[in-house]
């Protein structure tokens, strides 16, 4: 609210006109004597005043994305509701009923998955947007139908559509993964960013705020947050108002704007800031996953190097190590002290690092690629561009090993193997142009 909505009204004393001048009165009489006249203008003023009054289209089911065309909501009727419910009913007792954003991307599917297998009710949600191929996501898609997942196809910026998922379901827990990914595509298309990143956000914990009971909120952050932190491993207490990139930045915002929704209405929220993650039914903008598709078709790969000609390093954590913290921080969360927007006491409210504490040069990760698909990568050294991307990312993970019970497992070379076969497989059965 502007300081001026606060001012009282002060409406100064009326002063009547001694007399109307000529123009003005000679105005009234020409009304008075052109009935017709006056009411046509009076209709014509009216409906403009509507066109000009009336809001623009709303962009709530909207993905920066998606073409125009793409955007029609897929959902209602009693036989969606039946198929909501019954994806949503947890098969074992006491169960977690838990919606998962994002649920055909490559942590959703994964996460979605692991709770319907040990009996959770999952319900996913995703808008199946054109940031990378959506062959992929609609694959992944059969994996969790399969599995007994059903996923609404929609948009988290579309109020009507949480709502009424809310309506239909009292969701225990909500695992947020719905974002757009990426740190190199924020300079092409950085209103898709905020667009999902902030506004989507803002727009799920709205509608959870409200909810009679809250739901206990876990959602991913990133890594990113850290920027151009020069100290290692990152910490969660470390400061991280340094970002590097777009993404991180809208992550890190995502940060602050969970907080306020902690603080205000009492809702549960746990942020993982997840460390490059890996494996099977990843992400093709992902440099593991695209150096295996240009080193089997024997295309050149890129290698960056840092400034002081060092390698870039990252701390790649698999999958199923990921998985692992996203279920330990679902189990952990605490309910929400809120009820319908209102507060009744302190809630939790926690950030924990899930990352794998091995930072491995990208210059290993090519070398162990070219292993496991027996054959020699060509690559091109290039001098790290200002482009979001940081030299290297390594985790501490004491805080989420103590709370939560992460401890991941999985080496790169065990996890790349793992990899390279599903890859194998799946586009040779796709028979891709990849």
């Amino acid at each position: 609210m502007s300081h001026l909505d606060d001012l009282p009204s002060t409406p100064g004393k009326y002063k009547t006109d001694k007399a109307l001048p000529y123009g003005i009165l000679h105005h009234h009489r020409y009304l008075r004597l052109s009935k017709p006249t006056l009411w046509a203008s009076l209709f014509l003023a009216l409906f403009l005043f509507y066109l000009l009054l009336s809001p623009p289209p709303t962009p709530s089911r909207r993905n920066l994305n998606d073409s125009p065309s793409s955007l029609s909501a897929k959902y209602g009727g009693s036989q969606w509701e039946k198929q909501v419910r019954k994806s949503a009913h947890p098969r074992s007792p006491g169960g977690l009923t838990v919606l998962v954003t994002g649920a055909a991307g490559f942590v959703g599917t994964h996460v979605s998955i692991a709770l319907r297998r040990r009996g959770d009710g999952v319900l996913g949600l995703d808008n199946f947007n054109k940031y990378y191929d959506p062959k992929l996501k609609r694959a992944r898609q059969g994996l969790l139908e399969r599995s007994g997942v059903f996923v609404v196809e929609g948009d988290i910026n579309d109020a009507v559509l949480l709502k009424k998922l809310f309506d239909v379901v009292l969701f225990t827990h909500v695992m947020h993964l719905a974002a757009q990914a990426g740190v190199r595509y924020a300079m092409q298309n950085p209103g898709s960013y905020v667009n999902s990143n902030i506004a989507g956000f803002v727009n799920l914990l709205e509608v959870s705020k409200s909810a009679n009971p809250q739901p206990a909120v876990v959602w991913a952050s990133s890594s990113s947050v850290y920027g151009l932190n020069t100290k290692v491993p990152f910490s969660e207490k470390d400061r991280t108002d340094h970002p590097a990139s777009l993404y991180a930045a809208t992550k890190k915002a995502g940060e602050g704007i969970a907080h306020t929704y902690n603080h205000i209405y009492g809702l549960s929220l746990t942020g993982l800031r997840f460390f490059t993650v890996y494996g099977p039914w990843g992400r093709p903008d992902m440099a593991y996953f695209f150096f295996t598709k240009d080193i089997l078709k024997g295309k050149t790969i890129t290698v960056f190097e840092s400034p002081d000609k060092g390698s870039v390093a990252r701390d790649f954590t698999y999958i199923d190590d990921i998985v692992k913290g996203c279920l330990g921080a679902l189990d952990t969360a605490e309910k929400s002290t809120g009820s319908g927007g209102k507060k009744k006491g302190p809630a939790m409210f926690r950030i924990y690092n899930l990352g794998n504490t091995s930072p491995v040069p990208v210059t290993k990760l090519v070398k162990i690629l070219e292993k496991l698909l027996k054959m020699k990568a060509k690559k091109k050294v290039m001098p790290l561009p200002r482009n979001g991307d940081v030299e290297f990312t390594h985790a501490n993970i004491t805080l989420a090993q103590s709370e939560i019970g992460y401890k991941p497992a999985v080496d790169l070379e065990t996890g790349l193997k793992k990899f390279v076969k599903w890859y194998m497989g799946f586009y040779s059965k796709k028979k891709s142009s990849w």
